[in-house]
């Protein structure tokens, strides 16, 4: 079946407005009887019965509740300076797939691209919408936010001293991320990541005043797309829910 996110909790009868009822309406151009998956904000999955489509709301009949483990046990926060092009796209896409709690676009003193505010504005918008694709596409129980780009400073007066900060450098490093992860295991993670100039040494030394465990992912030189996405997947397999 199909999934939706709505904005309010289940209940006896709800709707789906917007883009989405015209989605359902006019692109998979389901009928009045089909059957749909609900997803309120709090992740208590329910099965709902169309009963109603109107031009741009569509009204629900709630039929069950689902009994989902979508979510990791842990957290990973992706913090992602911020690449060239469309890769950030790409990124956030996998991300969520691979099960981040949110992602934040960092601007790093490395990252050629320069977003104004307008264009912030309209960037977190589409990051934002491609995470909720995603989310739908993988069976999520929640949206990850997109956090507004920011700052590695501001990023890190956010953090409780409860969240394990991983820094990926391609320096002079003798720890592995396998290591690293052996010896601080933790319900939250940071994963920082740097564009594609890598992170500049101001940069280093901020992270590591603010006790970041500074990691190598091996001998070679990853794309930050690559290495971003195989962290994270490392980090799932080790204490999320990858493999089983």
């Amino acid at each position: 079946m199909r999934r939706f996110f709505i904005k309010t909790s289940l209940s006896e009868e709800m709707f789906i407005d917007g883009q989405d009822a015209h989605h359902i309406s006019k692109v998979l151009r389901l009928q009045v009887g089909d059957k749909i998956i609900v997803i309120p904000p709090d992740g208590q999955a329910g099965t709902a019965q169309i009963i109603e489509i109107a031009v741009d709301r569509v009204r629900l009949l709630l039929e069950g509740t689902l009994e989902e483990a979508k979510e990791a046990p842990i957290q990973v926060y992706l913090a992602q300076g911020l690449p060239k092009s469309d890769k950030m796209d790409y990124i956030i896409q996998k991300a969520v797939e691979l099960g981040v709690t949110a992602i934040f676009p960092i601007q790093m003193d490395h990252s050629v691209v320069q977003y104004d505010n307008a264009k912030k504005k309209s960037r977190g918008e589409r990051w934002q919408k491609i995470s909720l694709e995603a989310a739908k596409q993988c069976g999520r129980s929640f949206i990850p936010s997109v956090e507004p780009i920011q700052s590695l400073t501001e990023l890190f007066s956010q953090l409780s001293d409860e969240v394990v900060i991983i820094m990926l450098y391609e320096g002079q490093t003798e720890k592995g991320l396998k290591k690293a992860l052996a010896e601080k295991s933790a319900k939250t993670y940071l994963l920082l990541v740097g564009p594609e100039g890598g992170f500049s040494n101001q940069e280093l030394i901020i992270s590591q005043k603010h006790g970041a465990l500074v990691v190598t992912m091996g001998p070679r030189i990853l794309r930050t797309e690559t290495a971003s996405l195989a962290a994270v997947a490392m980090i799932m397999y080790e204490y999320g829910d990858m493999g089983g």
